[in-house]
């Protein structure tokens, strides 16, 4: 039987996983749509973005519906 700490301790390891699952999928889709919009981004790129908080790469996705290049995008 668990204890209410291993418990608890359990509940935010589910939590921390299911958090950096969010935050790969919106990698891997803005990662798509950079792909799409301006081709296929570098290896230096694709680090940062996957390295990105969610707070940066919802600021990210939502410039790239305006955005003329990558530079936009990213700064």
């Amino acid at each position: 039987m668990q204890t209410f700490i291993e418990k608890y301790i359990e509940q935010g390891e589910q939590r921390g996983e299911q958090r950096g699952a969010a935050r790969r999928g919106a990698a891997k889709m803005l990662l798509r749509l950079i792909e799409r919009k301006f081709g296929p981004p570098s290896e230096p790129v694709r680090a940062r973005i996957t390295q990105a908080d969610p707070d940066t790469l919802l600021d990210w996705s939502e410039r790239i519906l305006v955005a003329q290049s990558l530079d936009e995008v990213l700064h």
